[in-house]
Order: structure tokens, then C-alpha cells, then sequence
């Protein structure tokens, strides 16, 4: 038997910009046994920033503009954590995370860029839209454009870009070159005597033409003193009337990152070394505006960020293995290309400076050969390790199953032990080995159990999802949840590694049983070579008021209400396959977070004559198992509410594992020529954490499907009808 790498640190990435976009690619060529490395940014698209100003002018779509992060990790084997941090503790080598637990590291590196400067100026956090983060201007960019060119502001429309740099010069060239001036006007105001100050005098004549060209207004020596509701006041009292304000001036740095005590400079940027190291914590690196390399200072540019790139994913890997680490010396000048407006573009490097559409047209060259790195990934990885972390030398054979391949008791209480703290009502752990269920006198216990692999690389979210996907049995009969036992398998690990992820994890499920006031009493953990999570959960239907909802007892001419849409196994088999956009990614994880309980009480509430949740056997499998004899069903396959990405990932051949067997059940269909042959093929897509599907009286079912999207299932939906059918024929379904 082959020894398993245990892991035994945690590499941890805060933020997705261009550094550690690069960063994620080297060390997955270049793998180290015994690390586990996780990823935390916001969301699951990083823009690059090269390629913005072509975006807003319409030369690029979304997709040719953003890296996909989810796809990235997936590809390099790197856990991705959707979420923003909030604090950072250097001491306690610990993360505070936004609405989740801390996470915690042994090497850190962050790369979260800068933000716009707005608290200087009173009143321009209130009335401007900044230009990072890029999703918020994106959308408000969206909105504002279709508005424009459908003409409902008026043609005097006044569009206000405050800045005087690269990059507000281009946004107000992308915004003019795609809004006539007869839509809208656009104005650059800038505070200082000329745009560009550090371009040379070719260059900025090159950018003022174009500026003029298409028909920016530009405003020099005019300093914002402050914002009003519909106005610039500058230090003159002249007044800049605007509808829309867009603010690109100045970096800062984000304030949690001065809040950890770490040291930086008189902008709250880190500082760091030539070795990328933040000087007094060596455990922590930096890199791109965020950093601040103080022996070679540099302007916030994101060119200084890929040029780091190599230098920091050697320093990782350096500072893990116990090796010598490099100095990064960044160049004196680099070439800026800038965009202007069309498809046209000016260079500038010291005394050189081009413009033209040949340049637009290098740039556009350079820039697609840098986002190629991450849209065609290499499909060969490595079959070896490149270093072994020094803790793994006394692991010298492996893991055997004689034990149970149990983990140390110790980790799993010490986990709850914590766990109670935050959650004293719904983490009770007993000590024992079986735990009382907590009923009253007259209530029938039902309990139900269920297992999920490794869906998701963020382990709190997976605690979630399997806790939401084992309760559903319960709210399918109309149970009320009262205790939770956990069953884990961990991947091979330290015991410092296995703490970690089980207080993900349970932190993750008791997030789910304390909003619904479900206690978890324990559990088992094991390791093993993948991660396995499940829970054994038990519930109460009391003797008075609820009662006990079953999978039988449909009616001919029943509705059949579906409670979320369909699409999760197609989904996640394209993510294992770099196939699925992380942000459909992102939105079934939304829909299998979203809890069956309050659906449950609503069909309950409506007199539903059967109900049963959607999980491995698909649409069609569950309703074939609530069909006794004499019964059949009718779905009309236009109404199914789908996962946005479900149909073309089915399309582009796409199919979970379990698809072919459920599809077995196509035998009980009958259908005309005319259905869509994708549509039907969603009736076999294995559900993770699906919705309820659900019989009612047809009288009732418009008025259960309003109530289920007004309780926050946007995509319920009458499916479909029970039918009657030969008594001795197999239970069927008819699509149409």
C-alpha cells in the first residue's frame, strides 16, 4: 500500500489579482506534497484590469474580460473561498471572514488591490459610484447605458468621471465612444494643471485629442472640495452639475489591512521587502497596489503586479520548503498602453510614444495572450510532486484501516467544545456513545441519514449544503428537525490540519441546525483519501396540529409543484470537467443553501396530498416512486425552472455520473416528437440539496405556487398533473 501525502500547512491567498491569478497557476505545475492551498476573494470573477476600458466601450464581453477564479481552483486542486475579508489576526495567524467563521493559515499572501479614495472628499462616498470594486461598477455602468440609449434621462444627460490618471482618462473615453453626444455628455475633472502628469508631451497631446474627439469635456485645475446630491463644489465655489458620478482618483488601502498591526507605509499599504515579505512577518507576503516595496517604490499600476508574479510563487514555495528566496527589482519603466475610446490606442515608455489603431491592436494582442493563460489551462498536470513539506519526513508508511481510521478523539471534541461556545443552544455534545433524543410525551420520531462527497472547496459551505441536504428528508415528510449527529471522513492530515476543517465544516452545519433550532449531539470522524460528510437527523411530527406528510397519496388531477430549480449534477460535473462558469457555480450553491423548510410548512398549510424532496434519482425517479398503481403524471417540460448554465452545460454533453442510470426511467415516458430533447434530459439530473416536489388539489396549486415565491422560491413552478391510468400498467409519465 502507497502512503498517502498527509497535509499539514495551510497556504493561504487573500485576494484574486493578477499576482495571485499567476501565482495559483505556477504552484499547480509545480506541486508541494503536504500543502493544502485556499483562495479567499470576494467573487468568482477577477477583472483584468488591462482589458476594462475596452468592456465599457463594448469591444470585449464580460467573459473575455474576467478571470473565472472557481474554474482556476478547480483546475489547480486550490480550495475557493467566496467571501471578503474583514480582519486580519498576525499573531493568532487567523482571518476574519465576512458572515462566516475565522480561517486560519501558517503562510499568508495578500493581493487585493486598492480602492478609490473617497473619504477626503465629504459627500463622495455618499453620491459617486468608484471604479473598484469593478463589479459594482459594471452593473451601475449597465444600468446607466441602457437607460441613456433608450433615452429616458434626457439627451442632456451628464455623466461626471473625477480622476486624472490612466484610468479615468479611459473610462471617460469608454463612455463616450459608446454613448453619442447627443445621449449623453461626458466631463473629466481633474484636479491637477494636465491630465497624464507623468506621460511624456506626445502621449498627452495624443490622449487630450482624443478626448476632444469624442467629445469629453475636460476640466483641469478644477479640485473636488465636495460632493452634493447633483453637484462637484470645487475649491473655486464653482459648481459641476452631474446625473451620474463616477469617482477614479487616488488609491487607499483597504482599512483592515493598517488594522492588524502590521507594518505600512503613510497610505496604509503594506510594506514589504525586496523579498515580497511584509517586513515585521515574515509568515505574511504582499503583493501588486496593495504592497508597498519600499526600497523601490513604484506607481499602482497592474504591471508591476504579473511582474511579480514569479517572483512571489518562488518565495512561497521557498519559505515552505526551507529554501533560499529571491529579490524581486521591479523596472524603472514600463511600457503603458491606453485605450482610447475606440478601437485606437496610445503608447508611452520614457521619450517613446505611438498612437493609432496599430497600437490598439498590439495592445488587444498582449492582452489576449495574458488572459489565454487562464482560459486554456493545461490538461496534463503534474504526476509529481516538485518539494515535500519538512513535517512529512516522519511519515514513513501508511495509513492503515485496523483503528477505524478514526481521528484523534481529542480534535472532534475540542472542535465542539468551540463550536458550543457560538452556538451554547445547538451544540450540545454528551460524551457518550449514543445521545438522547430530545421529544415530548405523543411525538413520532422519524430520522433519516445522508452522505455527500467533496461538492465545494469551501469546507463551511459544504457543512451547509450536506446539513440542508440530509434535513430535507424531514421537511419532506413535514417533520420538525431536533437533533443531528455528524458522520465524517477527513482527507489524511495533521491534526492541526483536521481541527481546522472539522471546525469549518460543523461550523458550516450548525449554521443550518440552529436557524431551525436542530441540536447536533455529536458525531464520528474517520480519515480517509477524500473528504465524506453526512449527518443522521431526526425529527418530531407532533400529536396535535402538523401532521405527517407522505410520498403516496396523490390524486388524479392533483398539480405537481416543483420548489427549486433543476441543474445541480450537470453543473457540478462541468465544474470537475474546467467546463461550468463559476458564476452559475456560485448561483447552485445559492440554490442548494436555500432551506426546504418554510416550503415544507407552505405545502402543509395548502393540504398537499404527497410531497417527497428532489436529491440523486432526479425529477423523474422521485416522481415515479410518489406514483401508485393507477396513477400517472403529465409534465409539460417548458415549465421546469432550471440552474442558469443547466441547458448548455447538457448541450455541450455534459451529464453527472448517476445521469445514465436515472435515465433508465425514460422507458415509463411517452411523449410526441416536438419536446425538447435537452428539456427531457433534465428529468434524469441527480439534484444535490434539491426542491421539494409536491401534489396538491389543483384548486389550491396557483395559490401554494404565489405563496412559494413569495417566501423566496423565485422559481417555483406547476409542473405538471397526476393522471389516471390502467391500474396494472407501469406508473407513466406523459410529456408535453
Amino acid at each position: 500500500m502507497h502512503a498517502v501525502a498527509e497535509i499539514r500547512r495551510d497556504l493561504v491567498l487573500v485576494g484574486g489579482g493578477h499576482a495571485h491569478a499567476l501565482v495559483l497557476r505556477m504552484l499547480a505545475m509545480r506541486p508541494i506534497a503536504g500543502l493544502r492551498v485556499t483562495l479567499i476573494s470576494p467573487t468568482s470573477h477577477t477583472p483584468y484590469s488591462g482589458m476594462l476600458p475596452g468592456l465599457v466601450a463594448g469591444h470585449y464581453s464580460f467573459e473575455q474580460t474576467h478571470i473565472d477564479l472557481a474554474r482556476l481552483c478547480q483546475w489547480a486542486g486550490v480550495r475557493f473561498i467566496a467571501a471578503e475579508v474583514t480582519a486580519l489576526d498576525p499573531q493568532q495567524r487567523r482571518l476574519s471572514v465576512s458572515g462566516r467563521p475565522p480561517v486560519d493559515y501558517d503562510l499568508l499572501s495578500i493581493d487585493i488591490g486598492s480602492q478609490p479614495e473617497l473619504d477626503s472628499v465629504p459627500g463622495a462616498r455618499a453620491h459617486a459610484t468608484p471604479v473598484k470594486p469593478v463589479a459594482g461598477l459594471w452593473q451601475r455602468w449597465q444600468e446607466l447605458r441602457a437607460r441613456v440609449l433608450a433615452n429616458v434621462t434626457g439627451s442632456d444627460h451628464r455623466i461626471a468621471v473625477v480622476g486624472g490618471g490612466a484610468g479615468s482618462v479611459e473610462l471617460a473615453l469608454a463612455m463616450a465612444n459608446t454613448l453619442t453626444a447627443e445621449a449623453a455628455r461626458v466631463e473629466l475633472w481633474c484636479g491637477a494643471v494636465e491630465v497624464l502628469q507623468s506621460y511624456n508631451k506626445r502621449a498627452r497631446a495624443a490622449v487630450m485629442a482624443a478626448l476632444l474627439d469624442q467629445g469629453v469635456q475636460v476640466h483641469l485645475g478644477a479640485r473636488v472640495a465636495r460632493v452634493e446630491g447633483d453637484a462637484l463644489i470645487l475649491d473655486s465655489g464653482e459648481r459641476g452639475v452631474f446625473d451620474d458620478l463616477f469617482w477614479c482618483t487616488g488609491a487607499a488601502a483597504a482599512p483592515w489591512v493598517a488594522a492588524s498591526g502590521l507594518q505600512t507605509d503613510e497610505q496604509g499599504f503594506l510594506a514589504v521587502s525586496d523579498t515580497l515579505q511584509v517586513l515585521d512577518d515574515p509568515r505574511v507576503f504582499a503583493a501588486g497596489d496593495i504592497a508597498t516595496q519600499l526600497n523601490h517604490p513604484r506607481p499602482k499600476a497592474g504591471v508591476y503586479a504579473v511582474r511579480q508574479a514569479p517572483v512571489l510563487a518562488h518565495n512561497l514555495r521557498a519559505a515552505l520548503l526551507g529554501q533560499a528566496l529571491r529579490e524581486h527589482k521591479p523596472q524603472q519603466r514600463f511600457l503603458s498602453l491606453i485605450s482610447l475610446g475606440g478601437k485606437r490606442a496610445a503608447a508611452d515608455k520614457g521619450p517613446f510614444s505611438a498612437k493609432g489603431a496599430w497600437v490598439w491592436r498590439w495592445k488587444d494582442r498582449i492582452d489576449r495572450e495574458f488572459m489565454r493563460r487562464f482560459e486554456q489551462l493545461p490538461q496534463q498536470m503534474p504526476t509529481r510532486s516538485w518539494g515535500r513539506l519538512p513535517e512529512l519526513a516522519e511519515q514513513v508508511q501508511a495509513h492503515c484501516g485496523g483503528c477505524g481510521a478514526k481521528v484523534a478523539g481529542d480534535s472532534l471534541a475540542e472542535v465542539l467544545a468551540e463550536l458550543a461556545v457560538s452556538f451554547p443552544q445547538h451544540c450540545i455534545n454528551h460524551g457518550d456513545d449514543a445521545s438522547p433524543v430530545p421529544v415530548a410525551a405523543g411525538e413520532a420520531v422519524l430520522q433519516s441519514v445522508d452522505m455527500l462527497r467533496d461538492m465545494v472547496g469551501d469546507p463551511w459551505l459544504m457543512g451547509r449544503i450536506a446539513a440542508n441536504h440530509a434535513l430535507s428528508d424531514l421537511y419532506a415528510c413535514g417533520a420538525r428537525p431536533v437533533s443531528a449527529l455528524a458522520a465524517i471522513t477527513l482527507p489524511f492530515a495533521g491534526p492541526e490540519i483536521q481541527q481546522r476543517e472539522l471546525s469549518q465544516l460543523l461550523a458550516g452545519a450548525l449554521h443550518e441546525f440552529a436557524a431551525v433550532d436542530c441540536c447536533l449531539t455529536g458525531g464520528h470522524s474517520m480519515q480517509g483519501p477524500e473528504l465524506n460528510i453526512g449527518f443522521v437527523v431526526n425529527g418530531v411530527i407532533a400529536a396535535e396540529g402538523a401532521t405527517l406528510m407522505q410520498k403516496r397519496g396523490l390524486h388524479v388531477g392533483d398539480s405537481l409543484l416543483l420548489t427549486k430549480p433543476l441543474g445541480t449534477g450537470t453543473l457540478f460535473a462541468g465544474h470537475m470537467q474546467l467546463l461550468a462558469d463559476g458564476r452559475d457555480i456560485a448561483v447552485a450553491v445559492d440554490c442548494m443553501l436555500h432551506s426546504n423548510a418554510a416550503a415544507a410548512r407552505l405545502a402543509q398549510v395548502h393540504g398537499a396530498s404527497a410531497t417527497t424532496d428532489v436529491t440523486g434519482f432526479g425529477l423523474l425517479g422521485h416522481l415515479r416512486e410518489m406514483l401508485e398503481p393507477g396513477l400517472g403524471a403529465r409534465i409539460e417540460l417548458e415549465r421546469l425552472p432550471l440552474l442558469p448554465g443547466a441547458l448548455e452545460n447538457m448541450r455541450a454533453g455534459i451529464f453527472s455520473t448517476l445521469h445514465q442510470d436515472n435515465a433508465r426511467g425514460a422507458l415509463a415516458l411517452a411523449h410526441s416528437n416536438t419536446i425538447s430533447e435537452l428539456r427531457r434530459e433534465m428529468l434524469f439530473d441527480p439534484q444535490t440539496s434539491g426542491g421539494l416536489l409536491i401534489g396538491v388539489a389543483a384548486d389550491n396549486g396557483p395559490a401554494l405556487r404565489d405563496a412559494l415565491r413569495e417566501a423566496g422560491y423565485a422559481g417555483a413552478e406547476i409542473i405538471g398533473s397526476v393522471t389516471q391510468q390502467d391500474a396494472l400498467a407501469v406508473p407513466g409519465v406523459e410529456l408535453f
